[in-house]
């Protein structure tokens, strides 16, 4: 660790470091404390002593430690990175059995720091960085075990954990790289450390581990930004809730828990499968894709579909389809979703391909596989058994070479993935893969029992770019339909032939399968989580929303878990001011609440489900379509505005002809319509609701109209006179 060496290093790092590194050696240098600022007067500071210090002043916190030796030198420095410019002190220092070269990252425009740090030389793996021993021990959330289920009580080491005061003050740390192997955890002393597991040994020469810290007002904005910081280091691109049809339209799952898991039923297994497409499209609807278990494909020791041990070959098993996959893919007509194990003992796949664990770490293996897919029809492939069996030795580099070339090779194919059975490391290291656009957020078989962990585990899905799946259910189970509904990712179902529910399903999907679903998933309110830490029993309160550039209609889903079953709503913590509108989608009872006022329930045993709006410039307040769950899902109102007059774009699938659209109003209004044909509206004067049909014009799938207030002239858009026939008083008859 000489100068000359030193100074090689350094020149790589800028000029700054270059010349700082030729005065080095390995003696200590004089100097004084170094600091560097970020956003809103962050700093970070670093004395000669190797004592270290984290300020936030906005937020009146302080995190400090030691490295536990004087430090050689350190140096400010100041660069770019894909989360934008940022400002950090660097500093070397002697380690049991080597060097380390330590940062702490400060961003101009983010509420984030990186700390870093790297091993010089070949070492036992010790002495990490950071050591945090006085930071803010505040209400605390971690996600713990399969599927991530909340933990108010520990600190879980392969997770996340979100800190948080009773203002909503929070922040968020977690590993920011090496996530299959790295831990963030309390020690005996009670610091938090950012290590490498003590089950790896030893840490190669240049080896690099960092943390991330994240703070902010609002639980679940600080878990946003901490997220979207993982997703934006790594490049990952975070999926829309539509991009591949598992997320866009309705599926149908053979997994545990539905009717054909296992279970041909009276036909031969294909025979049943499509009849339950045949089933729905003689319903009305289109089934978007067909999910295939893992009863599929052969499975050890005995080679059979039957089996529940671990794959045998990845390829349809023979004596359920006739020919190969892609002959079943043709006959079915829909993209298929395909579930994955662990490989068996006794797989040819053993002596293939290079295998870690029990699972293949091989490019070869992953290139045949997704190709086989591809041609297949497949489009979304299942990893399941990630928790359990399906994972690598533990060691530095298996981990991460059996998840980056399973996402590598799917990606190479446009095939996206599902993780199922995920450990909150795996959560994590989903931020690295654009194509990891789901992960299952709950156990086998949803229902009740299972809603709180998965609107949990969902928060910390979609904090790292993932939509959240509720797993599957029946179309008769109208509670788990809403809130899968609402989870904004997949939407499956798992029913006997004979006994899909369609009055329930197209109150989640259009005709054409397409699932009207808000922007964001539901996920617990802050108020929720915070009385969840303290142990007080209120109604869980979910909430997601639409947006439409600043117009938000908010879907708030509520129920009983203990013996409080008394729900408020109060619309200023969701961003209302003045009037809002609270519409009862179950019972379909609107009501009017005044400003700073807040509405209380009684719940009981029973579901709550509400749609909240602001009252908006033009003193109305749009509910949408009421035939639906997520009355204003942009697959049905693509656009909407207020500027004093209401204007709405309508979507329709296929075979939709007309949709009803409703609102609040203190008295009747006047529509016009910019294109399609509109009945007129019909208000109510007990109720101050107004309802008008829709219909758009032959050859088109939209329909745009505008509302006001009667007694004022709705204008078209863009301005300019009015037509003769602009504007229809209650009464009148339609205009196209």
């Amino acid at each position: 660790m000489g100068g000359g060496s030193q100074t090689s290093r350094w020149c790589g790092r800028g000029a700054t470091a270059c010349l700082a590194a030729i005065f080095l050696s390995a003696a200590s240098v004089a100097f004084g404390q170094v600091t560097v600022e970020g956003v809103g007067g962050a700093n970070a500071a670093v004395s000669p002593n190797g004592n270290w210090q984290l300020r936030i002043p906005e937020m009146g916190w302080s995190f400090s430690g030691g490295v536990g030796a004087s430090l050689y030198y350190a140096i400010p420095e100041s660069g770019k990175d894909k989360l934008g410019e940022y400002r950090q002190v660097t500093f070397r220092y002697p380690a049991p059995g080597t060097v380390h070269i330590s940062s702490m990252r400060l961003y101009t425009a983010r509420p984030v720091a990186i700390f870093s740090t790297t091993w010089e030389g070949d070492t036992p793996n010790m002495a990490p960085f950071p050591v945090i021993t006085q930071y803010p021990a505040l209400q605390h959330l971690s996600f713990n075990g399969m599927f991530a289920q909340e933990d108010f009580a520990n600190v879980v080491p392969d997770s996340a954990t979100a800190w948080f005061d009773g203002t909503g003050k929070t922040w968020v740390i977690s590993a920011a790289t090496n996530f299959m192997t790295a831990e963030t955890a309390r020690n005996s002393s009670d610091a938090i450390e950012g290590r490498i597991s003590g089950q790896i040994p030893t840490l190669p020469a240049g080896f690099t581990h960092e943390t991330i810290l994240t703070w902010g007002h609002g639980i679940n904005k600080t878990l946003v930004a901490w997220g979207t910081a993982l997703t934006d280091k790594s490049g990952k691109v975070r999926p829309g809730n539509g991009v591949d049809t598992l997320l866009s339209h309705l599926s149908y799952w053979t997994d545990n828990g539905a009717f054909y898991y296992y279970n041909p039923g009276e036909l031969p297994y294909a025979e049943s499968l499509k009849a339950i497409r045949a089933e729905l499209a003689g319903k009305g609807i289109r089934l978007g894709s067909l999910q295939l278990d893992s009863w599929w494909y052969p499975k050890g020791p005995d080679n059979s579909w039957f089996s529940r041990s671990g794959i045998w070959t990845y390829t349809a098993a023979p004596n359920l389809f006739r020919g190969e996959l892609a002959e079943f893919r043709r006959e079915v007509g829909i993209p298929l979703t395909t579930h994955a194990r662990w490989i068996d003992a006794a797989s040819p796949y053993r002596t293939e391909y290079v295998m870690s664990g029990d699972v293949s770490i091989d490019p070869k293996y992953w290139e045949k596989t997704a190709t086989y897919l591809k041609a297949s029809g497949v489009g979304t492939y299942e990893q399941d058994w990630l928790g359990l069996a399906a994972h690598t030795d533990f060691n530095l580099k298996d981990p991460d070479a059996f998840l980056d070339n399973m996402a590598s090779a799917m990606a190479l194919r446009g095939l996206t993935i599902q993780y199922c059975m995920a450990n909150p490391n795996h959560f994590l290291a989903s931020s690295k893969y654009s194509n990891v656009t789901s992960i299952r957020t709950s156990q086998d078989r949803f229902g009740r029992e299972r809603w709180s962990h998965f609107l949990y585990s969902s928060r910390l899905a979609t904090a790292v770019g993932a939509w959240p799946f509720t797993d599957v259910f029946m179309s008769s189970e109208r509670d788990n339909l809403l809130l899968a509904t609402l989870s904004a990712g997949p939407l499956g179902i798992g029913d006997e032939l004979g006994k899909i529910n369609p009055e329930n399903l197209l109150m989640s999907v259009r005709k054409d399968g397409m699932i009207v679903k808000p922007d964001v998933a539901v996920l617990p309110t802050d108020d929720t989580i915070l009385a969840d830490a303290k142990g007080v029993d209120v109604p869980m309160q979910a909430a997601a929303w639409t947006d439409f550039n600043g117009l938000r209609a908010n879907y708030i889903f509520g129920y009983t878990r203990g013996a409080n079953s008394m729900l408020t709503i109060d619309p200023a913590k969701y961003g209302i001011s003045g009037e809002a509108w609270l519409y009862d989608v179950l019972k379909g009872e609107g009501r009017l609440i005044a400003p700073r006022a807040t509405w209380t329930t009684d719940l009981g045993a029973d579901v709550g489900y509400f749609l909240l709006t602001a009252v908006g410039k033009s003193g109305l307040a749009l509910t949408g379509d009421k035939e639906l769950f997520v009355t204003m899902g942009r697959k049905r109102i693509s656009e909407a505005s207020d500027d004093g007059v209401v204007d709405v774009t309508v979507e329709f699938s296929v075979g939709e002809t007309m949709r009803s659209l409703s609102g609040y109003s203190p008295r009747p209004v006047n529509v016009s319509a910019v294109n399609g044909r509109l009945s007129s509206p019909v208000w109510t004067a007990s109720t101050q609701t107004f309802t008008v049909n829709v219909r758009p014009e032959a050859g088109s799938r939209t329909a745009r109209f505008r509302l006001s207030q009667a007694g004022h002239v709705t204008p078209p858009p863009g301005g300019g006179a009015c037509a003769p026939r602009c504007a229809v008083p209650p009464g009148n008859g339609p205009v196209r």
